[in-house]
């Protein structure tokens, strides 16, 4: 993780009232884009001295930014539209069809005021509670095993966690064909091949199986506890009075079983950089600011999600530049949060920058910028961090374990990035 990006974000001095954007000269850049992942749009700006670019990306051209100015720009409703902005195939697989993360206007607010409902700091914390109960139950086969790989073992606390959070019944048995599934889904989107299909088949059997869930709730036949989000989704009406599709609901509810899921590969970073940064294992316990900064510094500087998709919704020019209506515009997520004039020093990892953080909505944008309420800024970054702290406080404060010999190198031409042993451990023993 070497990348060092430049480039202050505004356009080329010039005499012409517009400015052309810097263009690859490729006619397609999609391969490339597969090649170099995370660092794709990061290498273009360098290499062009600005923040904006365009290319082709699956035959269509795209506009690609970075940095806060960009950010705040992408995230602003009245010019960005985000149906039809993400290609089919992350439809297919990541997100499902007709899912909150294309929808825009009232129907986005509406869609989103359900997710945010379920979002309060009670239901956080009770979230963050299950997962934590379920690293208790898991220790003491964790220290007969001898080996545990830490990404396997977390997705699947995580499945049942969030499942039982949400009131989705597993039966005996299924729990680790749901985590498998929901982690296909997961690795699938930008990926071709084997593991695409494998990302399709996954999220038609996900939506099968909650989907399924919602016909009983509504049947009478299944009754999850009231403000659940099997419940909530199953039951909730728009502003016609009509029930959500049943598609629909199952793609929704999908949409917080499979996003908490995720959470495991920051779990993995997290213990990556205690790894690496062994002199914040002290610093941590008893520490809730330490431990604040040391997970915000773990969500910047680890990847998670590459880009974000959204379309020109009318024609406009922005810092000397035109964006035409329709086209297809990236923001890169990784990029920004790796941004020099950002994060100074941007390739070391130092959570003390976190200290007395004033919180900016489009400088840490790992999982979206701009507004939770109103906007496209995920709403299960909540989630997420109340998670992270959780894990951390485990590896931490509760167990002891060691750090075999592996491949622990992090590669970012594959998104989603893990390193590749998925992190093992051994010796696991609880420290009370």
């Amino acid at each position: 993780m070497q990348e060092r990006p430049v480039g202050d974000g505004r356009a080329p001095a010039t005499g012409d009232p517009m400015a052309t954007i810097p263009t690859d000269r490729s006619p397609d850049s999609t391969l490339a884009f597969l090649r170099a992942g995370y660092r794709f749009i990061g290498q273009r700006c360098d290499r062009y001295g600005t923040d904006i670019f365009q290319t082709r990306l699956l035959l269509e051209p795209t506009i690609c930014l970075r940095g806060r100015a960009a950010a705040e720009l992408f995230y602003d409703a009245d010019r960005f539209a985000r149906e039809g902005a993400m290609p089919a195939r992350g439809q297919r697989t990541l997100t499902g069809r007709g899912g909150v993360q294309g929808l825009d206007g009232d129907a986005h607010r509406d869609r989103k005021a359900i997710y945010l409902s379920l979002m309060t700091p009670t239901a956080v914390r009770r979230l963050g509670q299950l997962f934590t109960d379920e690293w208790q139950a898991r220790l003491p086969a964790w220290e007969l095993a001898g080996t545990v790989t830490l990404h396997t073992e977390v997705a699947s606390m995580l499945t049942r966690a969030v499942c039982a959070w949400a009131g989705v019944p597993l039966a005996g048995g299924e729990l680790d064909r749901r985590t498998a599934d929901l982690l296909a889904m997961i690795a699938s989107a930008a990926a071709i091949g084997p593991r695409h299909w494998r990302g399709r088949l996954s999220r038609h059997r996900g939506e099968y199986w909650v989907g399924d869930l919602v016909g009983q709730v509504r049947t009478g036949s299944l009754s999850p506890p009231g403000g659940t989000a099997l419940r909530v989704f199953a039951e909730h009406r728009d502003g016609d009075g009509h029930l959500l599709p049943r598609r629909i609901a199952a793609v929704e509810l999908l949409n917080v079983l499979r996003p908490t899921v995720a959470v495991a590969r920051f779990v993995v970073f997290t213990a990556l950089a205690l790894h690496d940064h062994p002199a914040w294992r002290q610093r941590v316990p008893g520490d809730a600011d330490a431990a604040g900064q040391f997970v915000q510094e773990v969500r910047r500087y680890y990847p998670f999600f590459p880009v974000t998709a959204a379309r020109v919704r009318r024609d406009f020019d922005w810092q000397g530049y035109h964006f035409p209506r329709g086209r297809r515009v990236l923001l890169d997520l990784y990029g920004t949060d790796h941004h020099p004039e950002l994060w100074p020093e941007p390739e070391r990892f130092r959570p003390e920058r976190f200290a007395g953080w004033p919180g900016d909505p489009y400088t840490l944008i790992p999982q979206g910028g701009g507004d939770h309420l109103h906007g496209h800024r995920c709403a299960g970054e909540w989630i997420t961090i109340e998670l992270m702290k959780r894990a951390l406080a485990v590896l931490t404060e509760f167990i002891r374990y060691d750090v075999p010999p592996q491949d622990l190198a992090v590669d970012l031409s594959r998104m989603p990035a893990l390193p590749a042993s998925g992190f093992v451990i051994t010796a696991v023993r609880r420290t009370g």
